[in-house]
């Protein structure tokens, strides 16, 4: 159960700060306008389509976030929903992680930190046959 604990926590940072305070920290940028700020100067994806619609990677951001949080506290109440739906959002995060450069490292270092923390935990000793 530690190790569910740990992955939940991780999710639940990765979330929380990462994916809806980073949507969070943008808004102001959008509302003054963003001739102002060149956004592209701070975030620089790999995508060019990414690049160009910050508007909705703020919105697909903050939705990321939300799931994960929420998977986050499944796995964290020992919920197995939660425990699918992180599941879920760390292997996503994997495939999609090389879409995000360069923020991506970042994102696939918590996802695959704790997709490995919550596999060894849920098949712990049991072997292949």
């Amino acid at each position: 159960m530690k190790r569910y604990k740990i992955a939940s926590l991780l999710m639940f940072i990765h979330g929380a700060f990462m994916e809806i305070g980073g949507c969070l920290c943008l808004i102001p940028i959008f509302i003054m306008g963003t001739d102002k700020f060149d956004i592209n100067q701070y975030f620089s994806f790999i995508v060019p389509y990414f690049r160009d619609n910050m508007n909705l990677m703020l919105v697909m951001g903050a939705i990321y976030g939300i799931v994960r949080v929420i998977g986050a506290i499944g796995l964290w109440k020992n919920r197995m929903w939660g425990l699918a739906l992180s599941v879920i959002n760390c292997v996503l995060t994997m495939a999609l992680m090389m879409f995000m450069l360069p923020i991506g490292i970042i994102d696939g270092i918590l996802a695959t930190t704790a997709l490995i923390l919550i596999l060894t935990q849920y098949f712990e000793n049991k072997k292949v046959i």
